[in-house]
């Protein structure tokens, strides 16, 4: 066992590429393959986990990208089956989708039900600002199958969270976001903002003024989850405040996506690979592509061995090296995600990013101004 690698986090497990929907931020290139993974090599990817030792604790299996929901409730029920045969006796795995919620109905639900599956859901808000971008491949808006999905959620009494993606138009509506949450029984919430990553090469917070008006949204919603009742949960506050409590001078927070084996993100045909999710797939020329081996043939000492595995993982230490030299809000990150600094920056050995911007300097600026608490006046200045 080597334990400089991992443990192991995150198994991503994405059993088909294909999406019913065709959003407009979409970093995935293969949506419309609708490839599935066989059953061979899905039992192949848990002995491969199990074999690599990487399982060291407790871990999660998302089921990811595109919609995992596309593939028959049958599917899950022999991968629950299979996953359970190769349970590893150092550490427990629990079950996550990630879903679009647009094909979420009562059997999908008794599912969720039986095996006590944790669920994320990607909604943008009410319909003006979901609309914008989630959409159909023929171009409709997608808000009311989402919300019929979560209302049939509630109505079975499933507990669930949403992923809402902040474009350049979502930061003036901190308000109108936080009473459409509490209006449909959203009470966990996390915020991704627009990522520059593979095919989505643009964002609209690639403007001037976008961390001003990131730093004004993320302080309102702040002041509004602190009087709301119920009090709503937000992901980037919780974290937050746990990198603000839990790193000191010699404390510094880890960056996840930036560990090797942490994260293992396995695709329908058994490709894997390692640090961020989302360059699982992608193409790139530096390295011949992020897939690091396949499990149906490549173990896990072969990877750690292999040129492109030990030139990524070199390049990835050589930016985090330069985060820590470089940026004073090092311990609030740890180093930042490798896929973005690859697809903004050209490498991994890279400093700032516009997800490092908002998401990180940005949020730690309002996260500790809300700790701290307004300033006492001097008594001359009255």
């Amino acid at each position: 066992m080597n334990e400089r690698f991992g443990p192991l986090d995150l198994l991503v497990i994405q059993p088909t590429p294909f999406c019913n929907l065709d959003c407009s931020y979409c970093y995935l290139p293969d949506r419309g393959n609708r490839t599935r993974m066989p059953p061979a090599t899905l039992e192949r990817t848990f002995t491969w986990v199990l074999e690599s030792g990487l399982v060291r604790g407790p871990y999660t299996i998302v089921w990811h990208a595109g919609e995992p929901l596309v593939l028959p409730v049958t599917f899950y029920e022999e991968a629950f089956t299979t996953a359970a045969r190769f349970a590893s006796p150092d550490g427990q795995a629990t079950h996550s989708f990630q879903t679009n919620g647009t094909l979420i109905n009562d059997r999908w639900c008794a599912l969720f039900q039986r095996h006590d599956i944790r669920i994320g859901v990607s909604i943008d808000g009410p319909a003006y600002l979901h609309d914008l971008k989630r959409r159909t491949r023929s171009g409709g808006g997608t808000h009311a199958r989402v919300m019929a999905g979560i209302e049939r959620l509630r109505h079975h009494g499933i507990s669930f969270h949403v992923i809402t993606v902040l474009t350049r138009e979502a930061l003036d509506y901190p308000d109108e976001l936080h009473a459409f949450y509490l209006e449909n029984g959203i009470e966990h919430v996390g915020f991704n903002v627009e990522e520059i990553e593979g095919p989505n090469e643009d964002s609209s917070l690639s403007v001037e003024d976008a961390a001003s008006r990131y730093r004004e949204f993320m302080s309102r919603f702040f002041d509004l989850t602190m009087t709301g009742d119920p009090p709503i949960r937000v992901r980037e506050f919780d974290n937050m405040i746990s990198a603000v409590l839990y790193t000191g001078e010699e404390r510094l927070l880890s960056a996840q996506e930036s560990t090797p084996f942490a994260i293992v993100s396995v695709d329908s045909e058994g490709t894997f690979s390692t640090f961020s999710p989302e360059l699982l797939g992608l193409p790139s020329d530096q390295y011949g592509g992020f897939g690091l081996g396949n499990v149906t043939r490549d173990s896990f000492a072969e990877v750690l061995a292999s040129g492109r595995f030990q030139a990524m993982a070199r390049d990835v230490n050589a930016g985090i090296a330069k985060c820590r030299e470089a940026c004073s809000y090092f311990r609030f990150c740890g180093g930042g995600a490798p896929a973005n600094k690859y697809f903004e920056n050209g490498s991994f050995n890279s400093t700032e990013t516009l997800f490092c911007r908002l998401h990180r300097k940005a949020l730690a600026e309002v996260v500790l101004s809300k700790m701290q608490g307004p300033r006492p006046r001097c008594a001359d200045a009255a």
